[in-house]
């Protein structure tokens, strides 16, 4: 079983790594993936959870220290999603079942669904959004 603090470290990481160019030459933007776990327990989860909470604080933080020199940080949180890391409970038809009847949309995202919140953030339309976590869930966190 993975050990899913890494998350908020490779985040952390990898965001100081690629912010140094973009706050070198003013402007760019960084978009990370959180969860709604960033903003749920989930159940026998703790660890992603955490994780995923770090991320959300991590965005969050790095956009404080760089929205004045043009560096944009935000986030994307999928809801549900049809991925390898969902397929067990995707195979699970009473899980599966209970899961759908919550999403308002009825039915699991795909990654198709995440493509115009990530076009979104990386346009000129969201220059002025700055630590924001933009969730794309169906409708999960509205219930």
């Amino acid at each position: 079983m993975p050990f899913w603090p890494l998350t908020s470290t490779s985040v952390f990481r990898l965001t100081q790594l690629a912010g140094k160019q973009m706050l070198a030459q003013g402007s760019g933007k960084v978009i990370n993936i959180a969860s709604l776990l960033t903003f749920q327990g989930g159940v026998f989860v703790p660890s992603y959870a955490a994780a995923k909470g770090g991320v959300g604080q991590l965005t969050k933080a790095f956009a404080n220290e760089w929205a004045a020199k043009g560096v944009n940080v935000n986030a994307i949180a999928p809801g549900y999603m049809e991925t390898d890391n969902t397929e067990a409970l995707r195979n699970n038809p009473e899980r599966s079942r209970q899961i759908i009847e919550r999403i308002p949309a009825g039915r699991w995202g795909t990654a198709a669904d995440l493509a115009g919140a990530a076009v979104f953030l990386a346009s000129r339309a969201s220059d002025y959004l700055h630590g924001h976590i933009l969730v794309v869930d169906g409708g999960w966190l509205a219930r």
